[in-house]
């Protein structure tokens, strides 16, 4: 009888869900609060903005979306979405500091950022550009000029070297936003705003008459895009990267993609098919 009771007791033991007492790190907070923490940036079309009707929207936030399904499915029950907007300047302290715990929006991968935080598989590629007003008719000499940049970015010592590299004597103006960025641009207290090509994209088909805008079509540096998480939690990193392998192996990245991006660009760039192909990665 005691063998037999024995037997019970280890088989309902047994039967107590494993992953809900595996969990660790950022899905066991999850799990005990029942909320997962989205930083985005507010100002970032087609990746990241805030629509109309006051609800974060874009590319990257589609893929978290994707993610959070997965992390349902880990923690074995609802999970509730707290957006939480960030800045550039504060996006990884934030991740730091635990105020987020997904950083989803135009975030270039670097090694350097990667003693700060951790990424994802990249979800983007994209490069550095420049947009003008086409009534100012700039044309490729940026001499004595102007040139917008926002604060905290890539994108700054990019066009640092390019200027050099092209022995151009331009004067780099530091923004806050890629918003500021764009004010500045139409109030001409800048004559140029750098960014990465498909913000300044997304930043041009937000307003009114996106015709207005003069769009360089070269790009001055590669920027692949990926969402960061907290270093060393790889359990959650692992979810979001299946999360994201899935996407890709299933295609429905380019639903994504022309959801977001393809009413500017008709064609998928080569790079964008390529990073479809690497992220594909099997189960």
């Amino acid at each position: 009888m005691r063998g037999t009771l024995t037997s019970i007791l280890l088989l309902t033991f047994l039967a107590t869900p494993l992953s809900a007492q595996e969990l660790t790190g950022t899905l066991q907070q999850i799990q005990k609060s029942g909320k997962i923490k989205i930083g985005y940036r507010q100002s970032q079309p087609p990746m990241s903005f805030l629509e109309k009707d006051g609800m974060p929207a874009g590319y990257s936030i589609d893929i978290c979306k994707r993610i959070v399904a997965g992390v349902k499915e880990k923690v074995g029950g609802d999970v509730e979405i707290e957006y939480v907007p960030v800045t550039a300047k504060e996006r990884f302290s934030a991740l730091q500091d635990n105020r987020i715990d997904i950083l989803c929006g135009s975030t270039t991968k670097t090694l350097s950022r990667g003693e700060l935080v951790d990424f994802t598989q990249l979800t983007f590629a994209t490069g550095a550009s420049l947009m003008t007003l086409k009534e100012r008719g700039i044309g490729n000499d940026f001499n004595g000029r102007k040139i917008g940049v926002v604060k905290g970015t890539t994108t700054i010592v990019a066009l640092e070297e390019l200027l050099q590299g092209t022995k151009t004597s331009a004067d780099i103006v530091l923004l806050n936003s890629t918003a500021e960025g764009l004010k500045a641009l139409k109030e001409k207290t800048i004559d140029a705003f750098a960014a990465d090509q498909v913000v300044l994209i997304g930043l041009a088909m937000a307003e009114d008459d996106p015709k207005m805008y003069t769009l360089f079509r070269d790009l001055f540096s590669y920027e692949p895009f990926a969402l960061a998480v907290r270093r060393n939690d790889a359990d959650f990193r692992l979810v979001a990267d299946r999360a994201i392998s899935e996407l890709c192996r299933s295609k429905e990245i380019r639903t994504i993609y022309d959801k977001w991006v393809g009413a500017f660009s008709a064609a998928r760039p080569s790079a964008f098919e390529a990073l479809i192909t690497i992220n594909a990665i099997p189960e």
